[in-house]
C-alpha cells in the first residue's frame, strides 16, 4: 500500500508571521521562529518531518509564501 509523503518549504522573507498556517496544521509541524527576517517579522518554520502534504497551511497563508510538495512512498 503506498503512502503520500508531505514536505513543505516557506519563504521565510515574504512571511508576516501571521500563524495561521500554524494553527490549521494537523501535524504541529509549524512553529514561529526565534529570529526575525529582513522586515522584522518572526517567521513560520518547520519543526518536525511529520508534514503529510494536506495543504491547509498553503491554502490558508494569504501572502503565499508556502510551497508544498507531496511523493508517493511503495
Amino acid at each position: 500500500m503506498a503512502t503520500i509523503k508531505g514536505d513543505i518549504e516557506i519563504a521565510m522573507e515574504k512571511c508576516k508571521g501571521c500563524g495561521l498556517c500554524i494553527d490549521v496544521c494537523p501535524q504541529q509541524i509549524l512553529a514561529f521562529s526565534k529570529e526575525v527576517n529582513s522586515k522584522g517579522y518572526l517567521y513560520a518554520q518547520k519543526i518536525k518531518d511529520d508534514c503529510t502534504g494536506c495543504s491547509n497551511c498553503a491554502t490558508i497563508c494569504p501572502d503565499v509564501v508556502i510551497t508544498v510538495y507531496r511523493k508517493k512512498i511503495i
